[in-house]
């Protein structure tokens, strides 16, 4: 495996590999996905579970959820592919999870990513400490919460309100795996993977653990190949016959597009090398993947960015995002460059409006509309500092020149505007005339 790893790294050929495991990969019917009732349960219209995977639900008289059932019958192990839950399909997910005995929950995504949404937040929060799902029955209390640097346990209890009976559920929660990229590093992968399956989540005397991020089979994909293939290394008497690229398009058999990149691929191979120094017997590797992961630092701010400011009003009815025509957008730079000169050659003290925030001045009210900062004619005021220079963003009326009258400056622009347009007219007039 690390033979044919570095052959494929050397020549640069993941992308050929990847494009090769997508030809090869299965196209089965997932005609119940695309019915009309069942599209609002849909994440994403291209990412659907075959008809013969998916998980049928029991209570309700839809038994639709966009999720796959993945049985790797020589590894021993099953996992439920699924998307990230909807606003609609949350109470769905829990009981999928109830109907499945599921015992563990991994998350590889987080709630907003890049400043989308990429999954329903269906669990509470700690403020909230429990969470009512009325469509199917079902109450979720926090019990507990386990922060580490790159991903999080919490405890969960479930209960049926119908029946009164109550389960514990172990959420994981990967917080630093980017959407379509791969985790920081092979160790901090690892160290998560064997604390889910030291939890005992994993376990065949269990219901098939729920695996999700956003589609349910990039990272889902990777996290449920690098697992099975570990496993499978273990329970071979020759752990090289394991072929990564063979387990991933058995597994795409029962959920199509598992794993989305060539990174993500490469990723797994990667994984799939260095968890195999343990199955080897090198049980020192799993500490060290825990010192590597830094999995005691502090966890980064995820605070979502704020939404973008819609754009400011025009300054004196033109704004800069205006896009002017040839001529205007002459007449506009020719005022402007005049301005230039006037100011550069204007002495020392100037009359003009002080600015908001500059000492000695109050603050403008919060309440004026876009624009109102722009300068008026009845603004000017005496005052002694040099002026401010030109900026894009927040154009100023022109400065007045000691004995001058801002009425006459604007008499002469006007003038000048009118001599240059009759110019340009007449300059097009004869263009026209001469080359029609």
């Amino acid at each position: 495996m690390e033979a044919e790893f570095r052959e494929i790294d050397e020549s640069g050929n993941w992308n050929a590999i990847y494009q090769e495991i997508r030809q090869q990969s299965s196209e089965l019917p997932c005609k119940i996905a695309r019915l009309p009732e069942n599209r609002i349960r849909n994440r994403y219209r291209d990412v659907s579970p075959f008809d013969h995977s998916r998980i049928h639900l029991q209570l309700a008289s839809n038994d639709y959820i966009n999720a796959s059932l993945i049985s790797m019958e020589e590894a021993q192990r099953s996992y439920i592919l699924t998307q990230g839950p909807l606003p609609n399909t949350c109470g769905h997910f829990w009981e999928m999870v109830w109907e499945q005995r599921t015992r563990g929950v991994v998350m590889l995504n987080r709630v907003i990513e890049k400043g989308s949404v990429k999954c329903a937040q269906y669990w509470p929060q700690r403020e909230e400490r429990e969470a009512m799902f009325e469509d199917t029955n079902f109450k979720l209390m926090l019990v507990s919460e386990d922060v580490k640097s790159y991903y999080t346990v919490r405890q969960l209890e479930l209960e049926n309100l119908t029946t009164q009976e109550t389960r514990e559920i172990l959420h994981f929660h990967y917080t630093t795996w980017p959407d379509f990229g791969v985790p920081e590093s092979p160790a901090s992968f690892l160290n998560f993977l064997f604390k889910v399956r030291e939890s005992g989540c994993l376990s065949s005397d269990q219901g098939p653990v729920i695996v999700h991020c956003s589609a349910g089979i990039g990272r889902s994909g990777t996290f449920c190949l690098v697992d099975t293939c570990l496993l499978l290394m273990s329970l071979r008497k020759d752990p090289s016959s394991v072929r990564i690229k063979d387990v991933l398009l058995d597994m795409r058999r029962y959920r199509m597009g598992l794993i989305q990149t060539a990174d993500q691929l490469r990723f797994s191979y990667l994984a799939v090398i260095e968890g195999a120094k343990y199955i080897m017997g090198d049980t020192s590797v799993q500490e060290s993947w825990k010192e590597l992961s830094n999995e005691e630092h502090p966890p980064p701010d995820f605070t979502p960015p704020p939404r973008p400011q819609p754009p400011k009003g025009p300054h004196n009815g033109m704004g800069d995002s205006v896009k002017l025509e040839p001529t205007i957008r002459f007449f506009h730079e020719l005022i402007q460059e005049s301005n230039d000169i006037r100011t550069h050659s204007a002495p020392p003290e100037i009359r003009r409006r002080p600015v908001a925030g500059e000492p000695g001045t109050s603050s403008l009210s919060s309440n004026q509309p876009d624009g109102a900062n722009a300068l008026q004619p009845s603004d000017i005021v005496t005052a002694t500092e040099a002026p401010p220079r030109a900026s894009r963003s927040s154009p100023e009326m022109p400065p007045v020149l000691p004995g001058g009258s801002v009425a006459g400056e604007r008499s002469r622009l006007l003038a000048s505007v009118c001599v240059c347009t009759a110019l340009v007219l007449g300059a097009y007039a004869c263009y026209r005339f001469c080359f029609r």
